[in-house]
């Protein structure tokens, strides 16, 4: 499969912080079965939706049934029962069509374990070549792995940083309030929390093992 050159863009059923997103002429969106309902609150047109489509309401169900007659093509209904999350399932959806870059709405809040289900969903992506991005109104998150990220100037908020397996080796950052050089993160001391950005180019560092990376804007 040839790789895209724009977004796979993923609406999902957490909680939507934000009014509107942007999406290109060479982006894809997919809407995750509740995540219809956000897609008119946005003013998006959904190139796809997959789901069990346990969470829409009944209008919303209806609207699906008549798209799956009229477009099949645009419908992925899937089992209640079954072993890929719903946004699991988008996202190997976007990468089988392609997509290397995966921007994630309303993947967060809600319930615990799908807002820690779609963060193991962003290391399913790291894994397969993919970058992806789970994003709100108040940052972002992404996963690192045995690469360094850069931060352009003049950012303002904090950056916290947590190893998802037993531990992260050589983890440097710099250009932030609290710098680190070759340290040792583990999952099980909460040490990389709450840095803050201080104006200059910051750029974080992971030499072995699996960092998330949560960004918090600064509020006015």
């Amino acid at each position: 499969m040839e790789e895209k050159s724009g977004k796979c863009i993923v609406i999902g059923a957490g909680d939507l912080t934000l009014g509107n997103i942007a999406v290109g002429e060479e982006d894809f969106v997919i809407a995750v079965d509740g995540g219809l309902g956000y897609c008119g609150v946005l003013e998006v047109e959904p190139d796809l939706l997959i789901g069990d489509f346990d969470s829409v309401s009944e209008e919303e169900e209806k609207a699906v049934r008549l798209l799956e007659q009229d477009i099949p093509d645009r419908v992925i209904r899937l089992a209640r029962e079954k072993d890929d999350t719903d946004m699991l399932a988008a996202l190997k959806e976007g990468l089988a069509r392609g997509y290397r870059q995966f921007h994630i709405y309303a993947g967060t809040g809600g319930r615990f374990d799908h807002t820690l289900a779609n963060i193991q969903c962003l290391l399913y992506l790291k894994k397969r070549d993919a970058v992806g991005y789970l994003i709100d109104g108040t940052g972002m998150m992404l996963v690192i792995c045995g690469e360094a990220v850069h931060f352009r100037k003049n950012l303002e908020g904090t950056l916290s940083l947590f190893s998802l397996g037993e531990k992260a080796n050589g983890v440097t950052i710099s250009g932030m309030k609290y710098e680190l050089e070759n340290a040792v993160l583990t999952n099980d001391f909460p040490i990389g929390i709450s840095n803050e950005f201080i104006g200059e180019e910051a750029m974080i560092s992971v030499e072995e093992g699996e960092l998330v990376c949560m960004i918090s804007y600064a509020q006015e």
